[in-house]
């Protein structure tokens, strides 16, 4: 066992390691050197004995990956004699990031890994391709991630209309964020350095809910009655806080992102990541209203284990804004 935890924190600082290689590399084959570390990196924390299905998902994501780092290694290696517009770079990185059109391997990759990698998949390898988009000399594919930001906005949010399993529905709500980030990098650095800081709060206080109380699958929260009813509250809230609704956390960014693309007339687009944010709140209600509304006596003694205070904190960090109302009159 000390073994097994040696080598996970020995990856886990290879995985990190390569994020901040790719992200201060001063061109773009050691940006793909580091890109490389982070992949190696993350496939055998994806591995595990215990669940058959994380193989599966571990060649899907490396497969996937390395074809997006082949695209970056030989448009980088022509940008050393010819100029370009680095239009392909950027359709490698959306592949990495898993963002429309290329976003097929992202739910079946998420539906076969663990909680604790789901949160690094959602959160930690969408750093180092993010960073790597916001470069100045991207600007020429601006419209690329416009493209690419509306068709996320859309399959984000149509895509988990028909999820039954959690983490697919984590993913599809994951797809929809990167379409608002996206559109956040293509107007202003610090606009999506703070988006995916609070998007990374709310996806750490969803996902240990749902690894503290072992959920996978949507009827498991349909049919459960938590023994302390202000944690299915907490859940709840934080649920909402996810889909964007005010007056909670994950509001505050897409407002942001809402009143920039107003001022720079982008209509069509911002029209586009409304419409899908409703959607996406659509499912979210889906799942918990049942969960709020009905109560099963025979679950009544379940999930009697200790309060993650961690879980709660994060939880009700999503909350905090409701009882700071002041904050609407900040002008960002």
């Amino acid at each position: 066992m000390p073994s097994l935890k040696f080598s996970h924190t020995a990856f886990m600082t290879t995985l990190l390691m390569g994020v901040l290689f790719a992200t201060t590399s001063p061109s773009w084959l050691t940006a793909w050197l580091g890109l490389e570390l982070n992949l190696l990196s993350f496939i055998p924390l994806m591995t595990s004995k215990s669940n058959i299905y994380s193989s599966d998902a571990a060649i899907k994501y490396f497969l996937v990956q390395a074809l997006g780092s082949t695209f970056i290694l030989i448009d980088s290696l022509i940008n050393i004699f010819t100029y370009s517009s680095f239009i392909i770079i950027t359709i490698a990185l959306l592949l990495k990031l898993g963002a429309a059109p290329c976003h097929f391997w992202f739910p079946t990759v998420m539906q076969g890994i663990s909680w604790a990698n789901c949160i690094i998949l959602m959160t930690v390898q969408k750093i180092a391709p993010m960073i790597l988009i916001s470069y100045p000399n991207m600007l020429a594919s601006n419209q690329v991630i416009l493209i690419s930001s509306m068709m996320s906005a859309i399959a984000g949010g149509l895509g988990g209309l028909n999820q039954t399993l959690i983490r697919k529905i984590l993913a599809y709500s994951s797809i929809n964020h990167m379409a608002w980030m996206l559109a956040a990098i293509s107007l202003s650095t610090p606009l999506w350095t703070q988006y995916f800081v609070i998007y990374t709060v709310m996806t750490l206080s969803i996902t240990l809910v749902m690894y503290d109380l072992q959920i996978f699958f949507y009827a498991h929260i349909t049919n459960m009655s938590l023994p302390n009813p202000k944690l299915k509250l907490l859940i709840f809230l934080s649920l909402l806080s996810m889909g964007g609704l005010p007056p909670f956390l994950g509001f505050f960014p897409k407002l942001m992102v809402i009143q920039t693309l107003a001022a720079s007339k982008s209509f069509l687009w911002l029209s586009i990541l409304l419409a899908s944010a409703l959607i996406t709140l659509y499912y979210y209600l889906r799942v918990m209203i049942p969960a709020i509304i009905l109560s099963t006596t025979k679950t009544k003694n379940m999930h009697l284990t200790p309060p993650n205070y961690l879980m709660l904190s994060l939880a009700f960090v999503n909350i905090l804004p409701t009882f700071l109302p002041f904050l609407y009159t900040i002008s960002f």
